[in-house]
């Protein structure tokens, strides 16, 4: 006898079979998707049905046949839905709302003068309305907030359990952002929000088996396999920046000495160059483009020496996960070839066998669009990501 919960179940995972086959081939009649995913057209009629009531997906014009028949391609809409990412910097936040693709409509940065959780989430919460606003869609449904910091996060209960940078224990910053919003909101390890809107509208879309790097303030690199983002068995999985670089060397910000970022992350970069050349605070990341554009010894020195040491080390997570692809972001992949030739290099030089290509993709907002990326997950992968629900809200 079946269940009615196997119905239910079955439903979600047709839907999302759907919806993933749309979004990485585009447009496709029923048919199409029946001969494709070998569901029964009864089956697809009725998952499609669904879609199209709901305003996620929408009938294109029909097309002619050599059959004499006129197929009616469906389609996602995404722009049906309205999507916000916010993301934690040192003192800023980048904010960004997004169609459901991820397409940026409205981009800000805001500072945060206070990093105590309530007074995060009252900024957070009295910036919704503002970006909704900048959208120009006042009067569309917001279908959720994605939020994504540096730190382990339990992203099924959507807390923050460690960040050294905010200095955070168990912080429910979701759960306090959701009951001021009033949307579903979901919350994220930075570099795995970045990995999931790769995964999805970016370079990795093609890819089951992806390594994505990011370097800027500290050093990480998300995996995806076999199609699922891996969290590890307590969310703390890609923390690459801590692995050891030297043995009792820098102090980095977890309170261990010789860790990778604390020499090659973008501001460990600037640290060091400040340092060789006696420069002060003045001597920011513009200073440092600057500088290499004009092939100041110094500069490109310390630059290629992290793209070297990041390089070595990433050979042997590459040897250990063997990825399709890295797909290299963050502030840091701006320094240019200065930077990631000396990587691939290294990379290429410490490989077991051919290494992977390196795809640089960075982006002024790529990191709140990965947070905003959180919301759309959630359409596509209906297990993946947990989230602290509360009923839509339109704004207008």
């Amino acid at each position: 006898m079946k269940l009615k919960g196997d119905q239910t179940t079955a439903r979600a995972m047709n839907r999302r079979l759907i919806l993933n086959l749309l979004r990485q081939e585009g447009p496709k009649s029923r048919a199409e998707l029946a001969t494709i995913t070998q569901l029964s057209p009864a089956a697809v009629t009725f998952v499609v049905g669904d879609l199209v009531e709901e305003g996620i997906v929408t009938e294109g014009e029909a097309v002619s046949s050599f059959t004499g028949r006129r197929p009616i391609p469906v389609q996602i809409n995404y722009g049906h839905g309205l999507a916000i990412g916010f993301k934690l910097m040192a003192d800023t936040v980048e904010c960004v709302a997004t169609d459901l693709a991820t397409s940026p409509l409205a981009a800000i940065r805001i500072p945060m003068p206070s990093r105590a959780p309530n007074d995060v989430a009252d900024l957070l919460a009295a910036t919704v309305p503002r970006l909704v606003g900048l959208a120009g869609r006042t009067h569309a449904k917001l279908t959720g907030i994605g939020i994504s910091m540096p730190g382990v996060i339990n992203h099924e209960q959507t807390i923050c359990i460690r960040s050294h940078r905010f200095n955070w224990d168990n912080v429910p910053l979701a759960s306090l952002l959701a009951n001021r919003a009033n949307v579903p909101v979901w919350l994220e390890d930075d570099t795995n929000a970045y990995a999931i809107a790769q995964q999805l509208f970016g370079l990795g879309r093609q890819h089951r088996n992806m390594a994505v790097l990011a370097v800027g303030v500290g050093i990480s690199c998300a995996l995806v396999i076999e199609g699922k983002l891996y969290r590890g068995a307590n969310g703390a999985a890609g923390k690459f920046g801590h692995t050891l670089y030297e043995e009792n060397g820098r102090l980095c910000e977890c309170g261990k000495r010789g860790c990778l970022m604390a020499y090659h992350s973008e501001v460990s970069m600037l640290r060091r160059w400040r340092e060789a050349t006696g420069g002060g605070e003045d001597l920011g990341a513009p200073e440092l483009r600057q500088a290499l554009a004009a092939e100041d010894p110094t500069a490109v020195r310390i630059v290629e020496d992290a793209g070297r040491g990041i390089g070595t080390a990433l050979a042997n997570l590459v040897n250990v996960t063997d990825p399709e692809v890295i797909v290299a972001g963050g502030e840091a992949v701006s320094l240019g070839a200065h930077f990631l030739t000396p990587l691939q290099e290294a990379l290429a030089r410490r490989t077991f066998r051919m290494p992977p290509p390196i795809l640089p993709d960075w982006e002024d907002n790529s990191w709140a669009r990965g947070a905003a990326a959180l919301v759309t997950q959630k359409m596509f992968d209906f297990e993946s990501v947990g989230g602290v629900a509360k009923p839509f809200h339109s704004f207008g």
